[in-house]
């Protein structure tokens, strides 16, 4: 027995497909564009076929960018010598927002894994590599996630680089400000172990 209007389940079935939305959640966002004015509705519409028209991969570091080249490659201020890897394009927001990197970035879009049929050809390796066979990158720092597929991605883009006598640091990874040892796990603290600097 069908419950709702076709329409509205077409509805429904569209906003479980994103991400982290299950199928309640789904039905409240679908019950609510219903309950929109109908202009707030074509807004909403339209902010996502112009999203999808008008943004697209930087041709320099893979980020997303409505423009020809995305703003932090196109500033000068910029130290183009050091390229900070992330896997995602919102990892450059988490980066932007410390104020701490005045580098520039390359967007994997992606990591490798084999678990979810994920390899090193799915990603943006290829273009890294060109990058920095220009010859002006000094360091290129890899700031993937500290779990199984981030650490795998980049030890494995580490060893593609070596030979191009590039530095490759990685991300110090520790124990969070304000939380406490004693919930702290193993890995966390060693990498706070490895990551500590002189005071």
């Amino acid at each position: 027995m069908q419950y709702f209007p076709t329409a509205l389940q077409e509805l429904a079935d569209q906003f479980a497909r994103l991400p982290g939305i299950g199928g309640k959640t789904a039905q409240r966002l679908a019950f609510h564009v219903l309950e929109l004015p109908l202009e707030d509705a074509k807004s909403f519409a339209d902010a996502i076929i112009a999203a999808k028209q008008s943004v697209h991969t930087c041709p320099v570091c893979q980020n997303l960018t409505d423009r020809e080249v995305c703003p932090i490659c196109d500033d000068d201020m910029r130290d183009k010598t050091i390229i900070c890897v992330v896997a995602d394009p919102k990892d450059v927001i988490a980066m932007e927002r410390s104020r701490e990197f005045n580098g520039v970035y390359h967007v994997l879009h992606g990591v490798i894994s084999p678990l979810n049929h994920v390899t090193q050809d799915d990603i943006r390796i290829k273009e890294l590599l060109l990058r920095v066979a220009s010859g002006e990158v000094k360091e290129v720092i890899m700031a993937t996630n500290p779990d199984t597929e981030g650490e795998a991605t980049a030890m494995y883009i580490s060893r593609l680089l070596r030979p191009m006598e590039v530095k490759v640091t990685r991300l110090a990874y520790g124990v969070p400000v304000g939380s406490q040892l004693e919930y702290a796990d193993e890995v966390t603290l060693s990498r706070a172990l490895e990551g500590r600097q002189e005071m």
